[in-house]
């Protein structure tokens, strides 16, 4: 597992980012979650976002990685929040159990985005909202510059920088709310909601 071997230096590689504008964002991400209700985290990695989770009735942070799970359990936690160690492809939650979920950062090292958008379909009730703070493929020419770059992501750290995230939870069955762009286009924030067709006038 390639991030077990980041685990221990994970959030003070990313203290930087997270300083200037990262925090900032995924306040901003998880700010579209309902209030008093049973959400889900994918990929949760060593619990950035937990200090930015809303009031909740229950939450469950899902994350293959053990030592990045093991990490995430030294942070202050809310007693209603539960652990899961678990992949985004194959998640171990009854259908319709949450009302909303949400991941940052994650879309780009899945083997299977569709996979994984299939099972949130799943385990989200219907109408329910999907969060998504992902670093995606810009557009105009630097976009081929992402594309180049990918290849060697790929190989080393498993990580698509030149996914197209929106597109493909369009295209997995998701509506497409809002797409934010930040840093260029090289970020999207994207809102989804688990029920079909796609706003006619959202261009993504």
């Amino acid at each position: 597992m390639i991030y077990d071997k980041f685990a221990g230096s994970y959030d003070k590689a990313l203290a930087p980012f997270e300083k200037r504008f990262l925090s900032k964002w995924r306040e901003e991400t998880l700010a579209y979650l309902p209030e008093n209700s049973n959400i889900l985290e994918i990929g949760a990695g060593t619990g950035l976002n937990f200090r930015f989770y809303p009031k909740c009735n229950h939450a469950a942070a899902a994350e293959i990685s053990h030592k990045m799970l093991m990490i995430a359990g030294e942070k202050p936690e809310n007693e209603n929040l539960s652990l899961v160690q678990t992949d985004a492809e194959t998640l171990p939650f009854a259908a319709n159990c949450f009302d909303a979920a949400f991941a940052t950062l994650v879309f780009c090292s899945l083997a299977n985005p569709e996979q994984a958008f299939a099972e949130l379909k799943r385990v989200v009730k219907k109408n329910g909202k999907i969060i998504l703070l992902e670093h995606v493929r810009p557009e105009g020419l630097f976009g081929y510059f992402f594309d180049f770059l990918s290849i060697f992501t790929v190989r080393l750290i498993e990580d698509h920088f030149n996914r197209e995230t929106a597109k493909i939870a369009e295209k997995s069955g998701l509506r497409i709310l809002e797409v934010k762009k930040k840093a260029f286009g090289i970020v999207n924030l994207i809102v989804c909601e688990n029920a079909e067709k796609t706003p006619a006038n959202l261009h993504i």
